[in-house]
């Protein structure tokens, strides 16, 4: 294995040197952006690598691990590769999910301050957003110009932690205060639409753009009252000048790494910053990044939302599957996930089957990727193995995390082969698409739903959206990561049920609409052990636990 190497020389490995990278420590660094933008733009453009999966399950499908080793697989047959990854949260790093660097041999170093504090870009999106917070409750209280109504404030506070009993907060309670009493609440950073603008900002100026059209609330007449009015986009893109550069790490093996901004997949559109893929495919021949979740939420909203935006296609996509996922999406429980069980397995397939349809219905053709776990047995990996060749999907078993590049040539090969195919790739959906032809589209021809259930709510605000000409951005879906459909009991490959729509938020900054569905909460909760109980750090400074 490769020692890790000073970031300075990774940096210069891509072309990237002198005043325009800014070292934060010897092996994490910010690529300057805004100095390089012009020459990067001159560059030409490498082949953009998509990695998703099927449904994710408690098991466990390994997509980090299958995106970081099939980057050092393709370093190690010779090719100019990087990856893009989205920065972790520390709500899932305490929470339920873990860290999300890889382990073991697929990994990204230094992967304890990646998964921590890092180069601060999540504590800057979240002092932007709660600056946003308290400067619209000053104005209500100082003077309110602007005659905006208390009780239709729609713009609430967000923190980096998950916390069920902030999802609803009143202010205002102290007695003699001028604040007004009203209801709120806290989403989770990554929920926040400064994080989305971050994400999908080209430049300052574009950033500058996207901050302005936020809508913060309606005023007493129900006219909608943006970010713009209040006098602070300044100020916000002072907090996010840093943030808005690319961050710049390694993989074990020496390839670079791109990991820039943090969106959920679930409940946002859940891809790294475009500024981080357009860096990488102008300094890389291949560029490897992941999608949040499934091919239903993370790489669908990538292909509808980001894609199209910034005219980038894909060349090629990886879909990740274990046999434990499978097995469990076939019935099985926690308990017997280790044991061979052919007949679950075969069942579980309909899951593998439509994310491959999902993946299809885009214009590609997948090759899928069986990340390989210590108890899985030969007719298990067979089985999944032949059931792919029969349909001539590409399929390889991946071994990424016990071997590092060794245990991901294959996989390499049949990506670089899959560079060379002739793919068609097309949107569901365009501009001129109406707006519940999208979402019924998504719904129909993607999850395999009957059709879409409207809450008055959500017919009520489809009526605002057309009043207000917002109605044509494209639809960002969130749902439940664990199912096709809104109930996350609902395993495999669910039929005869209709999609909830129960709210539709314009985010209008970030340029798409938020389409809440089922019980989706924007602000997620512990589960009963989180893991930030097994989280310690050694009397010599080490950390323990931190996965």
């Amino acid at each position: 294995m490769n020692k890790i190497k000073n970031i300075k020389e990774i940096a210069a490995n891509i072309g990237i040197s002198g005043e325009n990278f800014i070292p934060y420590g010897r092996y994490i660094g910010k690529i300057n952006y805004i100095n390089e933008k012009v020459r990067l733009d001159k560059l030409s453009v490498g082949k953009l690598v998509v990695v998703t999966s099927i449904t994710p399950t408690k098991a466990g499908e390994g997509k980090t691990c299958t995106a970081i080793g099939l980057t050092q697989a393709l370093g190690k047959i010779g090719k100019n590769v990087s990856l893009c990854l989205r920065e972790p949260s520390l709500g899932p790093i305490f929470g339920i999910k873990g860290g999300a660097t890889g382990t073991d041999k697929a990994k990204v170093i230094p992967s304890e301050e990646i998964n921590l504090h890092f180069t601060g870009d999540m504590h800057a999106v979240t002092s932007a957003h709660n600056l946003l917070a308290s400067i619209v409750d000053n104005h209500v209280v100082k003077d309110n110009s602007l005659n905006i109504n208390p009780k239709r404030i729609v713009w609430n506070r967000a923190l980096d932690i998950n916390d069920r009993e902030l999802r609803y907060v009143i202010l205002g309670l102290k007695k003699k205060s001028k604040a007004l009493k009203r209801s709120t609440g806290f989403i989770i950073t990554a929920a926040s639409e400064i994080m989305a603008i971050l994400s999908l900002s080209k430049n300052i100026k574009d950033l500058r753009s996207r901050l302005e059209k936020i809508i913060v609330a309606y005023n007493y007449d129900g006219q909608i009252v943006r970010c713009k009015e209040l006098n602070v986009v300044g100020a916000l893109l002072v907090l996010l000048k840093n943030a808005l550069n690319p961050n710049l790490v390694q993989t074990l093996e020496g390839q670079p790494v791109f990991i820039h901004a943090g969106p959920f997949a679930n409940i946002a559109h859940g891809n790294n910053s475009i500024i981080a893929t357009k860096t990488a495919l102008a300094l890389s021949d291949i560029v490897v990044t992941e999608s949040g979740f499934g091919s239903d939420l993370g790489m669908e909203k990538l292909f509808d939302i980001v894609l199209p935006r910034f005219k980038i296609k894909p060349s090629a996509v990886v879909l990740v599957a274990s046999t434990r996922a499978l097995k469990m999406h076939g019935g099985v429980n926690d308990d017997n996930l280790e044991k061979e069980d052919l007949d679950s397995l075969n069942k579980g397939l309909v899951n593998l089957e439509q994310h491959i349809n999902i993946i299809k219905t885009f214009g590609v053709i997948p090759v899928v990727a069986v990340n390989r776990f210590p108890s899985d047995t030969v007719k298990e990996l067979n089985l999944i193995k032949d059931y792919c060749q029969k349909r001539n999907i590409p399929v390889a078993i991946s071994e990424v995390v016990s071997k590092g590049s060794e245990g991901g040539i294959d996989l390499a090969q049949k990506v670089i082969e899959s560079l060379d195919s002739e793919f068609k790739f097309t949107p569901i959906y365009n501009s001129t698409t109406p707006l519940k032809n999208k979402i019924e589209d998504i719904a129909t021809k993607l999850y395999k739903a009957d059709g879409v259930q409207y809450s008055d709510k959500a017919q009520k605000d489809i009526e605002f959206l057309k009043k207000n000409n917002l109605n044509k951005l494209p639809v960002n879906i969130a749902k439940t990561q664990l199912s096709f459909t809104n109930n996350p009991k609902l395993k495999g490959a669910p039929h005869g049920w209709r999609l909830k729509v129960t709210e539709i938020k314009p985010a209008a900054g970030a340029g798409f609409l938020t389409v809440l569905t089922g019980k989706i909460r924007l602000m997620p909760g512990l589960p009963a052990k989180p893991a930030a109980e097994d989280i310690s750090l050694s009397d010599s400074g080490e950390i323990k636990g931190l996965i």
